[in-house]
């Protein structure tokens, strides 16, 4: 692990591991602060995790969590009480450290000479400069200037900011394109259902971010405090300031583990899992191996979720599992769906219904859960029926998988790009913002009524960046996104349903049904989730290749 000394007793680091707390306690540290909230990231543990293997290692851990690039002054406060009541030397962590070191910063201020506080923290490999300026602008971080200025900005390198960012550079590879993320790694997210049920190993749905960022663009390794777009200003952590032509906004949605109590506590142990961690798939697949009777839960919560089939999967790939082992019999299969339908489109319901039968699952309708005991083995639910009264329920489980509850991230939504509801506000066509022009959005984190899927950014990439071009260019747009998401549900090992859907739910198949019928289960869906989309994604998505995503013509445009 990574430890960088900013004075004799605080020093700060990128996010540890349990297993690091050895390293940690022979480095004589006594204390841990922990500034980076939970489930900001998919393979980010939990406080609770961390927080339990210090006190076993008798070092003390507190929670004092920022939200990137935010940080206030009752922040700084809660931290300055953190150093004071603490046993010293302190290790302080985030993301990257970042964070950690903008805190004793300000924590510094006041007692040193801010030459002397840029040095310290440039020596521990962090830029501080930002810091300066809006403690010497009174707090606020100046925007009339920037630290750079580029053509293009993308916030956020998932699988829209770095499609879009090659599809950009095939069209234009003179422009001047920045890709900002804090991210050391870039996961396949599809894939992780695949782990969970020990068809894939974890390994193989990561791949360094430095290896995906398109050559010719610039990879600012930061994440986003603030949106300034009056000023044409990205806010970054650490109070630096980068000016765009056009931005776009991709960072993806946030894991909002902290509306389940208890939740966080349990993750990890205690038959609680979620194949929306990368770290907690494995885990999933242990479960299901290890249970041989019992009660299986598969939670659903409130829409919108990125893939709202992955609940589901996991259940089916799972029951699929017992089935196989002769266990089936001997285990009670429990749906949990805050919805009220079983899929959104109803053309693929009967195909999901027989899998339902053939795994005697119990299907529980307007389900959400609210709460885990983990050492108790149980969960408990709010049962919001239409025209009834909400009541609550407590059920018994063995195993449980959960799907976290989902929304835009922080930054997104207290800024002036979000709607009502805290999403980036576009017009779903264009994807192009409703009121900045020269700002675009794509993937989960806009309000487009479509399926929050890698398919859909697939297609949203090649729009935006035909879009942008046009924009670059002196036209009005000229292409459009139709609302198309994919979602192969793993009904069994074996065979998928391939749900292909546009806006309103209309069908949206990629092959003739002679082909591949995808209201059925096939052999072929699952020959293409297991050895074609990997490969697609890897090497055609994500450099910028448009096979079978070429931009649809804006109707308007085409007349």
């Amino acid at each position: 692990m990574e430890i960088n000394k900013l004075d004799s007793t605080v020093s700060a680091s990128p996010q540890i591991v349990p297993a690091d707390i050895a390293q940690i306690r022979a480095a004589g540290f006594r204390s841990i602060i922990c500034n980076r909230p939970d489930g900001e990231g998919s393979d980010q543990p939990g406080f609770a995790e961390i927080e339990q293997a210090a006190r076993d290692a008798g070092i003390v851990a507190r929670y004092v969590p920022v939200t990137a690039g935010q940080i206030s002054d009752a922040d700084v406060a809660e931290f300055n009480a953190a150093l004071a009541d603490l046993p010293r030397p302190v290790l302080a962590y985030c993301r990257s450290g970042t964070r950690s070191a903008t805190l004793w910063s300000f924590h510094a201020a006041g007692t040193r000479p801010m030459t002397d506080i840029l040095a310290a923290t440039k020596a521990a490999g962090y830029d501080m400069n930002g810091v300066a300026r809006r403690i010497a602008n009174g707090g606020r971080t100046p925007t009339d200037t920037g630290d750079a200025s580029y053509d293009v900005v993308i916030v956020g390198a998932g699988a829209g900011g770095i499609s879009v960012a090659a599809s950009l550079k095939s069209r234009k590879p003179d422009l001047q394109i920045a890709v900002i993320d804090p991210a050391d790694v870039h996961y396949y997210q599809p894939g992780w259902t695949m782990v969970g049920a020990g068809v894939f190993d974890a390994q193989q749905t990561a791949k360094t971010m430095g290896s995906l960022i398109p050559r010719g663009v610039t990879w600012i390794k930061s994440a986003v405090a603030a949106f300034e777009p009056d000023r044409n200003a990205v806010i970054l952590e650490g109070c630096r300031v980068v000016k765009y032509d056009r931005l776009v906004v991709c960072p993806g949605l946030k894991l909002d583990w902290d509306q389940v109590a208890g939740l966080k506590d349990t993750l990890g142990r205690n038959g609680v899992t979620s194949n929306y961690r990368y770290d907690l798939a494995p885990y999933t697949w242990q479960l299901v191996q290890k249970l041989k009777q019992g009660r299986a839960i598969f939670t659903q919560p409130p829409m919108p979720i990125k893939c709202a089939g992955a609940p589901q999967k996991a259940m089916y790939l799972s029951g699929d599992a017992w089935f196989r082992n002769g266990a089936l019999g001997n285990i009670d299969i429990q749906f949990m769906n805050a919805g009220g339908v079983l899929f959104g489109v109803k053309d693929y319901v009967p195909a999901l219904m027989k899998y339902v039968d053939k795994y005697d699952a119990t299907l529980n309708f307007f389900h959400n859960l609210i709460a885990i005991d983990g050492p108790g083995k149980t969960a408990t639910f709010r049962v919001a029926k239409p025209d009834t009264d909400a009541t609550e329920v407590t059920v018994d489980f063995d195993m449980i998988h959960v799907c976290p509850p989902q929304v835009a991230p922080d930054f997104i939504r207290v800024s002036p790009l979000a709607d009502a509801a805290g999403w980036v506000d576009v017009d779903q066509a264009t994807l192009r913002h409703k009121h900045h022009d020269n700002i675009w959005a794509l993937g989960d984190v806009m309000n487009a009524p479509n399926a929050k899927t890698a398919a859909a950014a697939r297609k949203q990439a090649p729009t935006v960046a035909e879009n942008i071009v046009a924009d670059l260019d002196g036209r009005s747009a000229v292409a459009q996104y139709d609302g198309y998401g994919s979602c192969p549900l793993t009904v069994e090992r074996g065979k998928i349903v391939l749900a292909e859907f546009g806006y309103g739910g209309v069908l949206k198949p990629s092959f003739p049904s002679v082909l591949l019928d995808g209201t059925k289960p096939t052999r072929a869906a699952w020959f293409l989730k297991e050895r074609m989309l990997p490969p697609i994604y890897w090497q055609a998505m994500l450099r910028g290749k448009e096979w079978m995503a070429k931009p649809e013509p804006l109707k308007a445009a085409a007349k």
